[in-house]
């Protein structure tokens, strides 16, 4: 068991609260026919990454800004196969509002949908694709998080499935907690803590910070901080 203490944790939603993989796969299959790719091209890319960036990389002669609005309206209406990852619903109400947000590569549409569809909280602070200029494994959605809570990056904890999450987690200059659900511990060999589920993590109240987290752990590097300095409370508007 590992405790790392913080003032604020940030997730990320496909892969951490909820599953859909099976969902995203099925939309992305039936695009790829389309457009006459490979799917497993697209899949080896996707991982984290907004539609739109994911589209830029396998598809540059496509209009990428048009191909991502229409799958996105796909995807809103669409929750077969959305599935509430075990330990969710505990894990986020177990947490006072303003110490959690999410940080997701999907639209507002479609995080929104599925959040319901799976009986989790609507966050006060959720960063979608629509709020950034760049996405995972771009810092600027974390960062936008943490901004949003008020609490400064070093004082916050990203939890994640993907490598693109992971690296933008790190250039945020945050500690990160990764979870297998949808990738290896090789590849997820970046990240600070690595826990097989997320029903693995669970939250008490911190002795330096507003949070312990406490994980059970199969992997604890030697660089690993376990303790964060306290944050200063913030200030208002």
């Amino acid at each position: 068991m590992i405790q790392i203490e913080c003032d604020a944790i940030l997730f990320d939603l496909d892969g951490v609260l909820i599953d859909s993989t099976a969902c995203i796969k099925r939309h992305w299959q039936q695009w790829a026919q389309q457009q006459g790719i490979d799917v497993a091209d697209i899949m080896q890319v996707a991982y984290g990454r907004r539609t739109i960036e994911t589209i830029r990389l396998v598809a540059p002669h496509l209009c990428a800004e048009e191909e991502a609005r229409q799958l996105a309206a796909v995807e809103a209406a669409d929750t077969q196969g959305v599935i509430t990852i075990e330990g969710a619903p505990s894990l986020l109400n177990s947490l006072p509002m303003d110490t959690w947000a999410i940080a997701t590569s999907g639209t507002r549409d479609v995080a929104t949908v599925r959040l319901k569809h799976a009986g989790l909280p609507i966050p006060t602070i959720l960063v979608t694709a629509e709020d950034v200029t760049n996405g995972k494994p771009d810092p600027e959605p974390y960062l936008a998080a943490a901004r949003g809570l008020g609490i400064p990056a070093d004082h916050c904890v990203v939890i994640e499935d993907s490598p693109a999450g992971i690296g933008a987690a790190c250039s945020a200059g945050m500690q990160t907690v990764a979870i297998t659900t949808t990738h290896t511990h090789y590849d997820l060999g970046n990240a600070n803590v690595i826990a097989r589920h997320l029903s693995d993590i669970h939250i008490e109240n911190g002795s330096t910070c507003r949070l312990a987290i406490q994980i059970e752990s199969d992997k604890i590097p030697s660089d690993t901080r376990q303790t964060l300095p306290a944050a200063p409370a913030p200030q208002g508007d």
